[in-house]
């Protein structure tokens, strides 16, 4: 028999060996905004320490390429992502001049596709290991301690995105909580007024398509034009109405972003309550009819505690949604990390557009990967399983 390729390992392994090869891995610049320099692999490393990435890159992808044992699979996925991600602040070290704190090195776009090929294999190899919600959880909580290692370490200092960070620090963790606000409590507003129209819709049948339409128009508004829409009225209510400027609520800032994401929020929270309802099986109903329950206590005993999994996914697709919608909200003073994402367009300096954007992605990620977990948690205990 011949050499047997996996099909995702060619797709990884053609990726790996073109940012290796022929893609630059980082950038050099004389100042944060003038264009930058590209470097390879070889240029932007001391000679060892490129040399042994490359190699590392090479056998890792070798490992991709052919049909090997997960485990081995694993094992050169997490290598590689360590070593791409502790060699690209050697490089912010080695290219940035002694003294010079005017100089920026940020990674290039090789540095990302290869740490996009090998979060994709070591992606496959955890999807293909099958890990249980506890094991998923736990192999989130590692990857966050060895990120907070590498930033505790200063190894990443260099970089320009952590010089960014360094001159904002104080902003970051301000702006960070104002994105968290805007994201977990339009969340928390659109469950406690969703979840108890989710049932009146399940229950009265004339009204649940009326409110479904509603929440679909809103929901197809682009998030821009309804921040937008939300202005005057707001602005109106904040002039008019008697304590209402002591609260918060003005034309622009965070009351109109919150009114926005709350809005988004609740066609996903209505939607997933009425089909978790729906989806209970008619003879738990009648069981528990029959066993002379009355109608609340079928709801709160039986109905919910079986559309919990349904209710949760919906609950699961708001945060990951509102994570990534509160960056507009700094369009209209909402704050959030949108803040940097538009000061960076802005200065034309993409290391401040980092410094925004990659919190975001990873707050969607975790919460993605959390949410799954408590999901599947819910649907075993659900089904009588262990937990």
């Amino acid at each position: 028999m011949g050499i047997r390729f996996d099909k995702l390992g060619v797709v990884i392994a053609a990726i790996a060996f073109y940012a290796c090869l022929a893609a630059p891995f980082a950038t050099f610049r004389a100042n944060r905004i003038v264009p930058g320099e590209a470097r390879s692999l070889l240029e932007a490393l001391p000679p060892i320490a490129g040399g042994a990435l490359a190699a590392v890159i090479v056998i890792a992808a070798l490992i991709a390429l052919l049909r090997t044992p997960l485990l081995l699979r694993l094992g050169a996925s997490l290598v590689a992502l360590i070593a791409i991600a502790v060699l690209i602040g050697v490089a912010g070290s080695f290219l940035t001049p002694e003294d010079n704190n005017y100089a920026r090195v940020s990674p290039a776009h090789g540095f990302w596709l290869l740490l996009f090929a090998f979060m994709l294999l070591l992606a496959d190899v955890l999807t293909r290991l099958a890990l249980s919600p506890w094991a998923r959880i736990l192999a989130l909580l590692a990857a966050a301690a060895l990120l907070g290692l590498l930033l505790a370490s200063g190894s990443w200092d260099s970089l320009s995105i952590l010089k960014e960070y360094a001159n904002r620090a104080d902003s970051f963790w301000t702006e960070g909580g104002k994105h968290l606000t805007l994201a977990l409590g339009s969340l928390a507003a659109a469950a406690i007024v969703g979840l108890p129209l989710g049932i009146l819709c399940h229950r009265v049948a004339p009204l649940r398509a009326s409110v479904l339409n509603v929440l679909n128009i809103i929901q197809t508004i682009p998030s821009i034009a309804l921040f937008g829409l939300l202005i005057a009225p707001l602005g109106w209510i904040a002039a008019n109405v008697p304590g209402a400027t002591a609260l918060g609520i003005r034309g622009i800032g965070t009351a109109p972003a919150f009114l926005a994401l709350f809005l988004y929020s609740l066609l996903p929270v209505v939607a997933n309550t009425v089909v978790g309802l729906a989806g209970v099986p008619r003879t738990a109903n009648e069981a528990a009819r029959g066993m002379g329950m009355t109608g609340r206590q079928r709801l709160f005993r039986v109905e919910l505690p079986l559309a919990v999994p349904v209710i949760l996914t919906g609950i699961r697709i708001v945060l990951v949604q509102n994570i990534g919608l509160a960056t507009i909200a700094a369009l209209i003073g909402g704050g959030g990390f949108g803040v940097f994402v538009f000061q960076g367009i802005g200065q034309t300096a993409m290391d401040l557009v980092l410094l925004g954007a990659l919190p975001t992605v990873m707050l969607a990620f975790a919460a993605a990967i959390v949410l799954d977990a408590v999901v599947e948690l819910t649907c075993v205990q659900k089904n009588g399983g262990p937990s």
